[in-house]
C-alpha cells in the first residue's frame, strides 16, 4: 500500500465514523471544485483563506496534497497557547471541530494546565515524554518513559546513574508552549511506581513545587471510555525518525515539534485490553492524556501508536486501580500473566510491492497474531546496518548443511592464552542453569563447546541459540573476505539450531552475529578464510532487529584495539544474550531483549591486563511504544553484574574491571566510545 492509498484509507475511516465531519469535508471539496473545475473532488484551502488571498490562479494540488488537507482538517494538530487551544487550522477551517472544542473549552483549559513535558538531567536527551497530574502531587506517565531515568531495586525505585556519574534528576514543565519562553517547572522528587513489563504501561512520580505557581488541579479519571466518544490528546509530539513518510508528518504537524499540542479525534472500537483512538500523535506523546470532550475526564493514558493506523492508551480504569495501590503503599511486582493467543487483522504501513504475506506475533502484553503483507519496504538510505548485522534481504540466503562433523577436526577454537604468557583468560563457566547447554559427542569425547577458527560457541539447549561466544582478535593481521552463506553446524542436531523460523525480511529478524564476522578473519589466508566462513554458522547468531549492530556497540572492539598493546593489538571478546524467562515471543521464538559483551586486553599505557563490560537493549524496537527516541541503548556496566544476570563466571576478569557501579544505580548510557572507562580512576 503506497502512501496515497494509505492516507485515503485513513481519511475514509475518519469520515465513516463521523457523519457531521464528513458533511463538512464534502462541502469543502465542493468549494475547491468551484476554484479548480479540472479537479472536481479536490478540497479547498478554505473559504476565508481564499477570500483573503489574491485571485491569481492557484497551482492545482495533486492527489496527495488533497488527501493531506483532508487529514489536517479532519484530524488537526493545534497549538496550546496560554493553556488554551489555538483554533487556527492549517488549511480549510473546520467549523465542526471549532464548535466542539469551544464547547469543551473549560475542560481543555483545566487539562492543559495539568499536562507537562518530562525533562531529565544526566540523560543523552533533554526530555523523554509527557506526563499529567492524576492526583495531588502525583504525575502519571508511561513505564517506558519513567524507565529511562528510574528502575526498581528490590521493593524501592531509584533514579538511575547519569552520564556524569551522579543520579539523574527529573522534572516536569507544565508550559513548553509554542512561542513562549517562560517555564512552569516542578521537580519529580520521587519515583512512586514503575509497572513491571507484564502490566499496563504506567508509572507514577511525586512532583514537588520549588517556587512560583502552585501545581494545577489533577485531571479526573473516567470510569471507562466509550466507542465513538470525541476526545483530545494533549501532549508533546516530537519529530519521529521511525515514521517512513517524513514529508507527510511535517505537513500534518506543521513542522512544529517538542511543544504542547492538542489533537482531537474519536475513541475507536477495540476488542483488546487497550483503549484505541485516532488522534494524531507521534513519539513524545508517550504519557499524554486522552481527554473526553464531553466530560473533561481522562479516558486513557496514551502509550503507543502506528502512524495513520491507530493509537493505544491504557484505560483510565487500569490507571485508577494502579493509582489506588500506589497511594495505599502497594508497589510489589505484578506477576505477568501467561501469554494468550489472539488473532487480529490489521494493515501495517507501507507494505512492499509484491511482498508475500507474513505472520507477526507481538505482546501488548497479550500475544497477538497479525497476518499482513511485509510492512517495511526494502529501501536504500534506511537505518544503519553494522558489519555484525544482516541487512534486509540477506537473511533470505539458504541455510546449507554442506559440511560433515569431520570437517571441524582441525578447529582449535578460542585460545585462553592468546593475550600472552601469564595472562590466561579462560572460557566463561556456567553458574546458572549449567545443564542448559547443547552437548554432543565429537572425536570420542562428550563436549559442549563448539570450536571454530579463532572462536568458540556454547549453545543454549532450551533456547536453541548462542549462550555465549568467545573470540580471539588479532588487529595487526586482520584480512578481508567476502561474506558467504549461512550454514548449519553438523556436529549438533539440526533441531537444536534456529535456521529460518524468525529470520528474514522485516518484520522478521536479522541473524545477528555474536562473534563479529570480521573478528576471526586473521592469520594465514587459509585460516582467515575459515574464520570468515565459520562466523556464518547459525550457532553464532541470535535474533536481532536489523539496525542493532550500529553506533557505539559496533565500535566497541575497534576502540579496544586502539587502546590495546601497540606491538600486537590483540583483544579477547565474549558476547551473548541475556536469556530471560519473560523475553517476548516472536514467530514462535523467544527473542532476547538485551545483550552483553566483555572485552579483555593488555592496555597500551599501563601494560596491564584490563577488562570491561557492556550491555545493549533492543527493547525500543521490540515494542509498540512511542518514544521521543528509538535507538538501541548501549551502556558500560560492571562485569560482576553481567555475571549475575547471564549466569556465568568470567574468572579473573571481574576483579580487573575499572567500572565502579554504585549500589542501586543503573549504568549510564554510552553515546560515544570515548566515554568508556578502561582503567581505574586514580
Amino acid at each position: 500500500m503506497d502512501r496515497l492509498t494509505r492516507l485515503r484509507a485513513t481519511n475514509a475511516a475518519i469520515r465513516r465514523g463521523d457523519g457531521t465531519l464528513d458533511e463538512e469535508l464534502a462541502r469543502i471539496a465542493a468549494d475547491r471544485a468551484e476554484l479548480h473545475p479540472e479537479l472536481p473532488e479536490a478540497p479547498p484551502a478554505g473559504r476565508e483563506a481564499a477570500a483573503r488571498a489574491p485571485r491569481a490562479p492557484e497551482p492545482p494540488p495533486d492527489d496527495f496534497q488533497v488527501e493531506t488537507i483532508v487529514m489536517r482538517t479532519g484530524r488537526p494538530v493545534l497549538a496550546i497557547r496560554h493553556d488554551e487551544a489555538d483554533l487556527t487550522f492549517a488549511d480549510a477551517d473546520s467549523e465542526v471541530w471549532r464548535s466542539r472544542l469551544v464547547a469543551a473549552r473549560p475542560h481543555l483549559v483545566h487539562a492543559a494546565k495539568a499536562v507537562g513535558r518530562i525533562e531529565v538531567e544526566g540523560h543523552q536527551l533533554a526530555w523523554l515524554g509527557t506526563g499529567w497530574l492524576v492526583a495531588p502531587e502525583i504525575v502519571v506517565t508511561n513505564r517506558h518513559v519513567a524507565g529511562e531515568f528510574g528502575r526498581r531495586t528490590g521493593a524501592r525505585f531509584r533514579f538511575r546513574q547519569g552520564l556524569d556519574g551522579r543520579p539523574m534528576q527529573a522534572s516536569i514543565d507544565f508550559l513548553e508552549e509554542l512561542d513562549r519562553t517562560e517555564s512552569r517547572s516542578f521537580v519529580l522528587r520521587e519515583i512512586l511506581h514503575i509497572e513491571d513489563d507484564g502490566g499496563p504501561d504506567v508509572a507514577f512520580l511525586r512532583v514537588e513545587q520549588v517556587d512560583g505557581d502552585e501545581a494545577a488541579e489533577p485531571v479526573v479519571l473516567a470510569d471507562a471510555a466509550h466507542d465513538d466518544e470525541f476526545v483530545a490528546v494533549i501532549g508533546y509530539p516530537a519529530r519521529d525518525s521511525r515514521i517512513p513518510d517524513a514529508d507527510l508528518m511535517d505537513r500534518i504537524f506543521g513542522d512544529v515539534y517538542d511543544r504542547k499540542r492538542l489533537a482531537p479525534g474519536m475513541i475507536r472500537p477495540s476488542a483488546g485490553s487497550s483503549v484505541q483512538h485516532d488522534c494524531s500523535t507521534l513519539g513524545g506523546n508517550s504519557g499524554s492524556v486522552v481527554l473526553s470532550l464531553d466530560t473533561g475526564a481522562a479516558v486513557g493514558l496514551h502509550f503507543a501508536g502506528r502512524f495513520l493506523e491507530s493509537n493505544y492508551a491504557v484505560p483510565s480504569a487500569a490507571v485508577a486501580r494502579r493509582l489506588d495501590e500506589v497511594q495505599r503503599g502497594v508497589t510489589a511486582p505484578h506477576r505477568p500473566a501467561e501469554p494468550r493467543e489472539h488473532t487480529l487483522t490489521a494493515s501495517l504501513p507501507a507494505a512492499a510491492a509484491g511482498a508475500t504475506s507474513a505472520e507477526v506475533t507481538f505482546e501488548v502484553p497479550v500475544s497477538v497474531t497479525v497476518r499482513i503483507g511485509d510492512p517495511h519496504p526494502a529501501r536504500s538510505g534506511g537505518l544503519p546496518v553494522g558489519t555484525g548485522a544482516i541487512g534486509a534481504g540477506e537473511d533470505d540466503v539458504d541455510v546449507l548443511a554442506e559440511a560433515v562433523p569431520e570437517d571441524y577436526a582441525d578447529r582449535a577454537g578460542y585460545d585462553p592464552s592468546f593475550l600472552g604468557e601469564g595472562l590466561a583468560v579462560p572460557l566463561p563457566e556456567l553458574t546458572d542453569h549449567a545443564d542448559d547447554v547443547v552437548s554432543f559427542e565429537f572425536d570420542g569425547t562428550e563436549r559442549h563447546v563448539l570450536d571454530y577458527e579463532h572462536f568458540s560457541v556454547v549453545m543454549s539447549a532450551a533456547r536453541r541459540m548462542c549462550r555465549f561466544s568467545a573470540v580471539n582478535v588479532d588487529g595487526l593481521h586482520e584480512k578481508r573476505f567476502a561474506r558467504v552463506g549461512w550454514r548449519i553446524d553438523p556436529r549438533i542436531p539440526r533441531d537444536a539450531q534456529i535456521s529460518k523460523e524468525c529470520y528474514g525480511n522485516a518484520p522478521k529478524f536479522s541473524r545477528g552475529h555474536m562473534t563479529r564476522r570480521e573478528d576471526p578473519v586473521w592469520g594465514s589466508d587459509d585460516d582467515a578464510a575459515r574464520g570468515n566462513s565459520d562466523s556464518m554458522h547459525v550457532t553464532n547468531a541470535v535474533p536481532q532487529m536489523q539496525p542493532f549492530n550500529a553506533g557505539v556497540w559496533l565500535d566497541l572492539e575497534d576502540y579496544a584495539l586502539q587502546n590495546a598493546r601497540r606491538d600486537d593489538m590483540r583483544i579477547t571478546v565474549f558476547t551473548g544474550p541475556f536469556l530471560e524467562d519473560d523475553d517476548p515471543v516472536r514467530f514462535g521464538v523467544r527473542v532476547p531483549v538485551e545483550f552483553w559483551k566483555v572485552i579483555a586486553f593488555v592496555h597500551d599505557e599501563t601494560g596491564e591486563l584490563c577488562a570491561t563490560g557492556y550491555t545493549m537493549s533492543q527493547r525500543a524496537f521490540l515494542s509498540e511504544e512511542e518514544f521521543v527516541f528509538g535507538a538501541h541503548e548501549t551502556a558500560q556496566g560492571s562485569i560482576a553484574a553481567i555475571e549475575s544476570r547471564a549466569g556465568l563466571s568470567f574468572g579473573p576478569l571481574a576483579a580487573l574491571d575499572p567500572f565502579e557501579e554504585p549500589e542501586g544505580a543503573i549504568a549510564p548510557l554510552l553515546t560515544d566510545v570515548r566515554q568508556i572507562r578502561f582503567v581505574r580512576s586514580r
